[in-house]
């Protein structure tokens, strides 16, 4: 696995295929790099996927400016030209992130399960997302890490059970969870912006949004906001499958992908 120094921080990458130009992926939150493999291995084209900052062996996270905003800094250091972007939930606000602020750099975008809250409120589904995380940035703020990592998964995760995932899993999980409460200025305030007027309306970048069928009510709410905004958007769901659609679904999500990123 490749590592470097990106934007100030010890940033880890896995690339799969080779050519000019790949396409750059950006994770979940509490995953890696790793956790995009299967759908990258899918791509007819190449691709690179970096681990965010603080998440798989990426330097650790300590509270240096906005989350998502130095995360920013790090993808963009991997276009070195107008590129494709493929971002999954954390990542997929990432992604937005990258496009808003440096449009000349983004060719074409998936969005997967943006978790972007704030773009949801007002509705009744952002009322019921702020009730299903209270508990778990309550047991964050307490330190019972273990408790607010099992809620979180409880939510977001692949429908397994926290008692049958290996023990090495849930560890990895637990030992950064703190950064759940990193990035809610980001998600939850929009503390970067990504909605302000105009904004979104001025990415010219084409963008698909991608969701599961059984997604949390609040990304159905977050897609309405981003279809109205966005000048050249479209939406498709994966049947049957959550916010893990990437780890649960890989075939299907790469097709989607693939098409989305070969019709320019």
């Amino acid at each position: 696995m490749p590592s470097e120094t990106r934007a100030g921080i010890d940033t880890h990458w896995i690339e799969v295929g080779e050519g000019p130009r790949p396409a750059l992926l950006l994770h979940c939150s509490l995953a890696s790099a790793r956790s995009l493999r299967p759908v990258m291995e899918r791509l007819d084209d190449p691709s690179v996927a970096i681990s965010l900052p603080g998440h798989g062996q990426s330097a650790d996270w300590h509270g240096s400016g906005d989350y998502v905003a130095r995360a920013t800094d790090v993808a963009e250091t991997f276009c070195d030209g107008p590129c494709d972007i493929v971002g999954h939930s954390l990542g997929a606000v990432v992604a937005l992130s990258l496009m808003v602020r440096r449009p000349d750099l983004v060719r074409r975008v998936v969005l997967i399960e943006p978790v972007l809250f704030a773009a949801a409120a007002g509705d009744e589904a952002h009322d019921e997302y702020r009730q299903d995380h209270a508990a778990i940035m309550e047991a964050i703020a307490k330190g019972e890490r273990e408790a607010a990592t099992r809620a979180f998964t409880g939510i977001w995760g692949a429908s397994q059970s926290w008692d049958t995932l290996p023990q090495p899993m849930r560890k990895a999980m637990t030992d950064r969870i703190h950064l759940v409460a990193a990035t809610a200025p980001a998600l939850d305030e929009d503390a970067n912006g990504l909605l302000g007027p105009g904004r979104l309306e001025a990415v010219t970048a084409p963008t698909l949004l991608i969701r599961g069928g059984r997604s949390h009510p609040v990304i159905p709410a977050i897609f309405d906001t981003l279809s109205r905004r966005l000048p050249d958007v479209r939406d498709a769901v994966v049947p049957g499958a959550g916010h893990m659609a990437p780890i649960t679904h890989p075939k299907e999500v790469a097709s989607l992908v693939q098409a989305h990123l070969r019709a320019a």
